[in-house]
């Protein structure tokens, strides 16, 4: 009988080994198929009246004009007059035509007038706020008061990353058909199970009336979990035009309010003795990213100075709707604490390694996990060899220096339900309501169904992207490795039991006593008494063996999900830079990133989210960045030609290595999309001359 727990090291065929994606070959072919590609029969085209102000309330809308212009099948008016408009971009009416021209020709004619008000964009210091400033209630541990007057060394700067926006490559839209009062979304979206019941709630009908439908998406980062208000636009469309309707989000709409990363902004002090025992943290923080104030940052950031104290003020802005951003508000704690770490030790006179091993105990559970990081991430970047105290005194205006991170995340699996059917023909299929973000989630399912069956992995047919799927949760947290591994595991071991059962009378034998591998049922011990798995599949005659898993973090039956997958990693960035001091331009020479995740489904794939995380790690310290206009509260670089992105020879050398192996595979499958991206923090080029004008301070 199988059992559920992953198999011993020298028992997989499969899993961490380095696998290619299955979607690979039709996803650089271009014969996928993504939300932008659908072409529905008589298809309508939508496009949307926008906001031109920060902040406004709509006083009339007349949309006559508009309705009379050729090709025009339906209008919809947003938001009533009388509400009130947040920030400029956001969406008033919805036009649907023949072509996406004639929308755009319409909606240009719809009539609104609005009622300026003030607006604030910029990211300004709480006392420049005015009744924008949200302050929360000071937080204090131990007794920093104490430990600074008793410190024999203390640093202090202001650090600080500006909004950046999610800038996804396929931007955020849905194509929309209605059939009666049924409703089929063709979603860009990372919850395919759950973005239907809001369109439900949007268009007062069942839940179970609409069917969401994401093959695949070109880029989320946390951006896409909601039907939006465009999408509920969309179906209303098409409900009124009665023909599907499709909308996509143009440009510069989506980079004006389709997803920001607020800023974070901090004054710090850190104590510490003169052996580099850090001992007492002060900081000062203000944050902007929208009209929501959030909760306090959690600072310092993975180290737990044991005396600190801790202000933070939210700044509402008319900037757009805060999202999500992979690894939500990690990228910007990391680096306040480790950029003020690393003052504290160039300080000191000592290696910043050195340091952050002395005080790795602060770290808590990981504290060994990042020991071992360290040693290898600086083998790896010759961080001896290396290293030099700040102030390259090498001749010539380029400069260059090590720098070093650490980070943390969750990354426990969600809820996730999987149905395994396995045929009379030997056919095997596995079906869930999961989406795959470009990250190899197709890969890991097929991997785990075909090393739990004993199949070659083309034996199995992975079917996701599809809420009339088993339910399962959406992509955000890292949480769907987790979620959909141990939903796999269980589903097909549940098949594979009822199979065996079946067998087992005509072998002789007990069910406990059969096993699958090799594309064979088996009895242990005794390859010769077996057979193949058609013909084993055979003998089910015309009733296929259906069976299901779920991934219940609450009360699972049987074996605890948490004996498949658990939560917590850590992982350890060290990067090589070049400075011009004449142009303040930063040019990354390498980047190491050492990471654990638990045990490694796919090792390529796992590499790959790593690569992933540190190229887009680059793109946000060194390139990106939502600029405002402090007067006209616009953003001034919706568009892809100001809204810098790094380019494949901006990039460097990357070299990941995977912390796998006894010490890291017993804890189980950890999820990874978002750890990565964390560390890669680092100044740009107008803040390296602004600090070189201050001779070198931060």
């Amino acid at each position: 009988m199988a059992d559920y727990r992953w198999p011993e090291a020298g028992k997989r065929s499969l899993i961490g080994k380095r696998i290619s994606r299955l979607d690979g070959p039709v996803k650089s072919s271009g014969r996928v198929k993504y939300t932008y590609d659908v072409d529905r029969p008589n298809m309508l085209y939508g496009k949307m009246v926008l906001s031109p102000y920060a902040q406004a309330t709509i006083k009339s809308i007349d949309t006559t004009a508009a309705e009379k212009m050729p090709g025009v099948k339906a209008v919809q008016v947003m938001r009533e007059p009388g509400t009130e408009i947040l920030w400029a971009g956001q969406e008033v009416v919805a036009v649907a035509a023949e072509t996406e021209e004639q929308a755009r020709d319409a909606a240009r004619r719809v009539v609104v007038n609005y009622e300026k008000l003030p607006h604030l964009v910029r990211d300004v210091e709480p006392a420049k706020a005015g009744d924008r400033a949200k302050p929360a209630a000071e937080q204090t541990e131990g007794d920093p008061d104490k430990a600074f007057q008793e410190a024999e060394v203390t640093v202090e700067g202001q650090y600080g990353c500006s909004v950046i926006t999610h800038c996804c490559l396929e931007a955020h839209g849905q194509a929309t058909e209605w059939e009666g009062d049924n409703l089929t979304v063709w979603a860009s979206t990372q919850n395919v199970s759950g973005i239907g019941g809001e369109f439900a709630t949007g268009l007062k009908i069942p839940a179970g009336n609409v069917r969401t439908l994401t093959p695949v998406m070109g880029g989320g980062f946390g951006s896409k979990f909601g039907a939006d208000t465009w999408g509920v636009a969309c179906a209303q469309l098409a409900k009124k035009a009665g023909r599907p309707v499709k909308m996509m989000l143009e440009r510069d709409h989506e980079l004006m309010v389709a997803g920001a990363r607020p800023s974070i902004h901090a004054k710090v002090r850190v104590g510490a003795q003169k052996d580099g025992t850090i001992t007492a943290w002060s900081s000062e923080s203000w944050g902007t990213g929208g009209m929501g104030t959030g909760g306090s940052p959690r600072l310092p950031y993975v180290f737990r100075i044991p005396n600190q104290r801790k202000r933070h003020t939210a700044v509402l802005t008319n900037i757009g709707p805060v999202r999500a951003w992979r690894a939500p508000n990690h990228p910007q704690l990391c680096l306040i604490t480790m950029a003020a770490l690393e003052d504290l030790a160039a300080k000191l006179g000592i290696d910043p390694v050195e340091m952050f091993l002395k005080n790795i105990g602060m770290t808590g559970e990981l504290s060994k996990v990042y020991a071992a990081e360290l040693q290898k991430a600086a083998e790896l970047i010759e961080w001896q060899k290396k290293w030099h105290p700040r102030g390259d005194k090498a001749p010539g205006v380029i400069k260059r220096g090590l720098g070093i991170s650490l980070h943390t995340w969750g990354g426990g699996g969600h809820p996730s339900n999987c149905a395994c059917a396995i045929h009379p023909d030997g056919s095997v299929e596995v079906s869930l309501g999961s989406q795959d973000l470009g990250t190899g989630t197709r890969t890991v399912i097929a991997i785990i169904a075909a090393e739990t069956l004993g199949l070659p992995l083309e034996a199995v047919k992975v079917n996701i992207g599809d809420s009339h799927y088993p339910q399962s949760g959406g992509s955000g947290g890292s949480t769907t490795v987790g979620g959909v591994s141990a939903s796999t595991r269980r589903a097909t071991t549940n098949a594979l039991n009822e199979l065996l059962a079946k067998m087992a009378p005509s072998l002789g034998v007990e069910n406990d006593q059969l096993e699958a591998v090799g594309g064979r049922i088996q009895v242990k011990g005794n390859p010769s008494k077996g057979m193949s798995w058609k013909q084993a599949c055979a003998k089910l005659g015309t009733t296929p063996i259906n069976a299901t898993g779920q991934t219940s973090i609450t009360t699972p039956t049987g074996p605890s999900a948490r004996d498949l997958i658990s939560s917590g990693v850590g992982g350890v960035q060290m990067a090589e830079v070049a400075v011009d001091i004449e142009t303040g331009v930063v040019k990354l020479e390498k980047l190491v990133a050492v990471q654990d995740c638990g045990l490694i489904i796919d090792l390529k794939t796992a590499e790959s989210q790593v690569y992933g995380g540190c190229i887009m790690g680059v793109c946000y310290a060194l390139y990106e960045e939502k600029i405002m206009d402090e007067q006209t509260g616009r953003c001034l670089n919706p568009d892809m030609e100001f809204y810098k992105l790094a380019g494949i020879a901006d990039i460097g050398e990357l070299v990941v290595h995977m912390m796998t192996g006894p010490g890291y595979d017993e804890r189980g499958v950890i999820g990874l999309g978002e750890p990565p991206v964390i560390s890669s923090g680092a100044l740009t080029p107008d803040k390296v001359l602004a600090a070189l004008e201050k001779g070198g301070a931060a």
